[in-house]
Formats: C-alpha cells, sequence, structure tokens
C-alpha cells in the first residue's frame, strides 16, 4: 500500500493503482455501480492530448518571443509534457479502463471524472519515467496532469467529442437500417394487404406501401441526426472555471480547440461565448429530442411488425424470424424479442430524455452541477438507439418473410375492398357488397354475382393489385360501369 493525503487527510492506496486519494473519495462517496461510459473515458485523454500539445507549443512561443526570460509562475519541462500527453494518448486508445473506478452517477459537476483520468496520467507519467505511483512530487495529478484546465471545461467539451463521436456511429446505423428496410420494400412491391385504422379493416394497401412508411421516416431521422453536429460542435475548452479564462494564458485559450480538432477530425470549434457554453447545456436537450423522434419511429415500426407477426391474425401473412426459444414451460412458443428489445430501448430513451431536459433545467448561474448525469444519459441513448438499430437490420428485416401467394385472396375476403367501388356505385351501395360479405364469408366477386352490382369484367379490373394500388381515380373511368 502507499499513503495519499489531500486536504481532508490521509488514506491507504494500493500500491500500484492508477488511480488515487481523490477517485477513491468519488467511489466511496458515490456507492453506485453503473459504469461510465468508456468513450466519455476515451475523450477525456484526447482533450488532455490538446492541452498538452497546446502547452508544447506555448513553450516554443515563449523560447522564441522570450529566450531566457524567468516568469512569477513556474513553467512544465517539455520532456514532462510530452510523457503526460504520451499517457494521455493510451486513455484516448480506451487503455487503463480498469483503473477508472468513478460510477456514472456523481455529484461534483464531473471533477471526480477529471480527478480519476488526472490521476491516472500522472501515475502512468510516473511509472514511464521510472518512478513509484503516488510519488506527486515528480509529477502531480493537478500542477501537471490538469495544467491550465478545469473540470468545468475538459468534462463538458470531452462530452461533446465522445457524443459526436457515437452520433457517426448512429448515422451510420440509421442507414445500414434504411438500406435493409428499402430491400424489403423492394421485395415485395404491389404484394396486397389489407390497411387498418384504429385497429380496424380500413380499404386495400400493399406491403411496399408499409415500408416506405419506415423508409421515409428513417431516412427523416438520418438527416436529423446528420445535423446534429451543429447543436453540439461549439466547445468551452480554454474557459476554466465559469469561462472567463481566468489564470489562463490567451495563447492556450485561442489554440487548444483548433488542436482538439486537428487530433479528432471532428468538426468541433471554439465558442464565441464561454460562459455561455459553460452554463447553459440546452445543446444536449435539442439533441436527445432528434434521439427521441428516432426512438418514437423505431417504436412504431417495430410495434407493426410485432402485432402483424401475431397469432392474433386468424390469416398472417408476415412471419417474423424465430430468434430463440420463447418460453421455459410451453414447448415451441418463440416470442417477438426483437420488436421487443427495441421497444424497451425506446422506453429508455424517453426516461433518458426526461431527466436530461430536467436536468438541464438544473444549471444554477455559471454552471450546471449536474453535467455527469445529462452525458451519462445522453451517451446511453445514442449508443441503445445504435444497437438497435443493428438488431432490426441484422436479426429481423434479413429474414422477414411475407407470404406474398395468399395476400391477395386475404384482400379479396375482406369487406374493406368495398371501398375501391364507391366511386363507381356509391357509398351505399358498397355497403351492401361489404354487408353481404361478411354475412356470408364470401369474396367480393361472389358477393357482386348475388347482388349484380358492376360486371363481372369490371369488378377483376378494379380489384387488380395496379387498380388498388394506383393514386386515386380518374373521371372517365367510372362511367359504363355496368
Amino acid at each position: 500500500m502507499r499513503i495519499e493525503s489531500d486536504f481532508i487527510g490521509k488514506r491507504e492506496i494500493p500500491k500500484d493503482s492508477l488511480w488515487g486519494i481523490h477517485s477513491l473519495r468519488a467511489k466511496e462517496n458515490f456507492p453506485d455501480n453503473t459504469q461510465f461510459h468508456k468513450e466519455w473515458y476515451m475523450a477525456v485523454g484526447v482533450v488532455k492530448q490538446a492541452c498538452y500539445k497546446t502547452y508544447l507549443d506555448f513553450l516554443k512561443g515563449i523560447d522564441r518571443k522570450f529566450p531566457n526570460q524567468e516568469f512569477p509562475f513556474q513553467l512544465l519541462d517539455k520532456n514532462l509534457i510530452e510523457n503526460l500527453n504520451d499517457a494521455a494518448d493510451e486513455i484516448n486508445l480506451g487503455k487503463h479502463f480498469d483503473h477508472f473506478i468513478v460510477p456514472a452517477i456523481q455529484g461534483g459537476a464531473g471533477t471526480s471524472i477529471n480527478m480519476n483520468v488526472n490521476e491516472i496520467i500522472a501515475n502512468r507519467t510516473l511509472l514511464r519515467v521510472g518512478e513509484n505511483c503516488g510519488n506527486y512530487d515528480k509529477v502531480d495529478p493537478f500542477e501537471h496532469a490538469n495544467v491550465f484546465q478545469s473540470t468545468n471545461d475538459v468534462i463538458p467539451s470531452s462530452l461533446k467529442v465522445a457524443a459526436i463521436r457515437l452520433l457517426q456511429d448512429l448515422e451510420e446505423s440509421i442507414n445500414n437500417l434504411r438500406l435493409q428496410v428499402e430491400k424489403t420494400e423492394s421485395n415485395y412491391r404491389n404484394v396486397l394487404r389489407i390497411g387498418y385504422t384504429q385497429m380496424q379493416a380500413a380499404v386495400p394497401s400493399s406491403y411496399d406501401k408499409l415500408f416506405s412508411t419506415y423508409n421515409n421516416a428513417l431516412s427523416r431521422d438520418w438527416w436529423r441526426v446528420s445535423k446534429c453536429f451543429e447543436r453540439i460542435k461549439e466547445v468551452n475548452l480554454g474557459g476554466g472555471a465559469i469561462g472567463t479564462g481566468l489564470s489562463i494564458p490567451r495563447f492556450f485559450i485561442m489554440e487548444v480547440v483548433p488542436n482538439l480538432r486537428r487530433l479528432t477530425g471532428l468538426p468541433i470549434t471554439r465558442s464565441e461565448n464561454l460562459s455561455d457554453a459553460t452554463a447553459n447545456q440546452d445543446g444536449f436537450v435539442e439533441v436527445h429530442a432528434t434521439l427521441k423522434a428516432h426512438a418514437v419511429n423505431l417504436e412504431k415500426m417495430v410495434a407493426d411488425l410485432r402485432l402483424l407477426g401475431s397469432d392474433l391474425f386468424q390469416n398472417r401473412e408476415l412471419h417474423l424470424p424465430q430468434k430463440q426459444v420463447g418460453s421455459s414451460i410451453m414447448p415451441g412458443k418463440v416470442n417477438p424479442v426483437i420488436p421487443e428489445f427495441v421497444i424497451s430501448t425506446a422506453h429508455k430513451v424517453y426516461a433518458n430524455d426526461v431527466m436530461i431536459s430536467n436536468l438541464s433545467g438544473q444549471g444554477c448561474l455559471e454552471l450546471n452541477a449536474y453535467l455527469p448525469s445529462i452525458g451519462h444519459a445522453l451517451l446511453d441513448s445514442i449508443k441503445l438507439l445504435i444497437a438497435a438499430n443493428n438488431t432490426l437490420a441484422e436479426n429481423l428485416f434479413k429474414e422477414l418473410e411475407i407470404q406474398s401467394n395468399s395476400t391477395e385472396e386475404n384482400v379479396l375476403y375482406n369487406p374493406s375492398v368495398a371501398t375501391a367501388l364507391s366511386p363507381y356505385i356509391g357509398y351505399h351501395e358498397a355497403a351492401k357488397l361489404a354487408k353481404e360479405m361478411k354475412k356470408n364469408s364470401c369474396t367480393i366477386l361472389e358477393a357482386n354475382n348475388k347482388l349484380e352490382m358492376l360486371s363481372n369484367d369490371k369488378l377483376k379490373e378494379l380489384i387488380t393489385p395496379e387498380e388498388l394500388l394506383k393514386l386515386g381515380f380518374i373521371l372517365s373511368d367510372t362511367i359504363n360501369t355496368k
């Protein structure tokens, strides 16, 4: 064990742990096992790299403009900064995550996140230069790892980096799902089905029209997600504690965000008002509203498919893929687990949306203390939606089947098909046909043979898929129907 101290007291720390006393206190103060998102952890690493790169540039500028000049503050050694940068790069690559012990749900506006990473960077740097972990006289988590930084600019900036990276993955997952839906739409073009309103048979439609509604909704989702980057691309890095840049060199403030942009390849810019970017989190509220809209579209789609593929439909045409055994007691039962997973995901997104909105409104004066919970919920929603899109594309739409040989027959037996005849024989006469079909469980052709509303040839023409699915009717078509 080693002994570490802060102004509160001393604690024993495992000898080789990269975390230190500040991480330990956070773990004890926030006894929750919700794991911090690794993507955010990695993003903190690259933000630290941008800070160290800017510090190195700062040193070069001092050497050039003020050779041999002494300053009242201590400048850090170039080799030390380079070692700090290498340690931060390891975090950016996801290494040492097992030494990040702070839970996702916490108090303190993210100070515990920042300090856990600072301790990892400091101790990794110590090991790199042949020193023992905890020897903070050589490399200090505050003075060195956190140089010219604040929790209040590092943590929100890194959250935006993590969110944009994941939003790119979400955008790709939506597009992949949309392509699978589009293939399904194409495979079942002009395959008839009964359209439903309020769970009652309405009028004839087709499966490609149904899938086209999903395709269009996903296209809107893709477009909206692609615009999310604009909402959170402005960061407050360099702003310090409350966005005023107090105690931070102006050079650092001007150059750190361009360095972050170059390191990440992301469209990140420095906010024109660093205080605003520190105090207000409405950008995350707006982005999550887009995520909620996508969740709504996914829920609507899979709820439809679950219903159409259920045993409630006596003449079921749509068959969901059988993915796993559905019961421990009922042999042969298979449940619609993919739609159920997606619906569960959607409702978790809705819950996250409420929390993000409420906690964003809880920002107080210059800072929002609840950024860790806001960020966790945001990243949680993005990752859940990526998972939902991926499983729908791979485990549902690729194996979805429709028995197209029975769909036309089902339409002809459904009284709703009589609606197609209203322009030719009027509403009331069409209603008589529908009533006859219901009463005797017969096709529209059989009902028409009895009631003689139309010539058989004209009726057969009007109930072809091409006629039932065309957009509206032409007045001249309604003449001489007998």
